[in-house]
């Protein structure tokens, strides 16, 4: 389930949240997907706001799911197909795409375990779960905490090998592909 106050935040600055976001990593993604057993042909970008983690990928089918209204609306205008969905409600069959993409947002889901288990139910496979985040631990990072709460977010970041257990914890082969205040975990089905 995702913060009431959080989606209401992001509803209101979707058309103005690619102006002030930074672009997606593509060569990290990229690498974070060679993790994959199988051909990425379908990624789901949950919590994917207005598609910034789905752009960043030449794959031949990428879908964005949101909470937000807004945000699902603005990745529509972006190209991409959009669905207004609750990250720990996923309205996806079992094991249907190749790909999940977290980028940046899982520190905004209300359950975060909750939204983990959905993302290996829809996993077929030899896909892989990919999650960008902020680690905590770091400097940067409790900055980018302490300006997320002062803003009025009500943000729960993961130190990395915190967010490994979950991803192990929700059934999948969790391993780390990167560090530094922001941070890749990756989970293959």
């Amino acid at each position: 389930m995702s913060r009431a106050g959080d989606v209401a935040t992001f509803d209101r600055v979707a058309r103005f949240y690619d102006w002030v976001s930074p672009s997606a990593d593509a060569a990290e993604f990229r690498e974070a997907l060679s993790f994959a057993e199988r051909d990425v042909e379908r990624v789901l970008d949950v919590g994917g706001g207005t598609g910034r983690g789905a752009s960043a990928l030449d794959v031949r089918e990428r879908i964005v799911a949101d909470a937000a209204a807004g945000m699902t609306r603005q990745a529509r205008r972006n190209g991409f197909e959009a669905v207004r969905a609750d990250a720990g409600r996923l309205p996806f069959v079992d094991e249907s795409v190749d790909a999940v993409l977290v980028v940046d947002a899982l520190h905004h889901f209300g359950d975060p375990d909750r939204a983990l288990a959905e993302a290996a139910r829809v996993l077929r496979p030899g896909g892989v779960l990919v999650i960008r985040e902020i680690d905590p631990t770091a400097l940067v990072g409790r900055l980018v905490e302490w300006g997320e709460r002062a803003y009025g977010f009500d943000s729960t970041f993961f130190p990395p090998a915190d967010l490994g257990r979950r991803v192990a914890a929700a059934g999948l082969d969790a391993r780390f592909r990167s560090s530094g205040f922001e941070y890749t975990v990756v989970g293959r089905a």
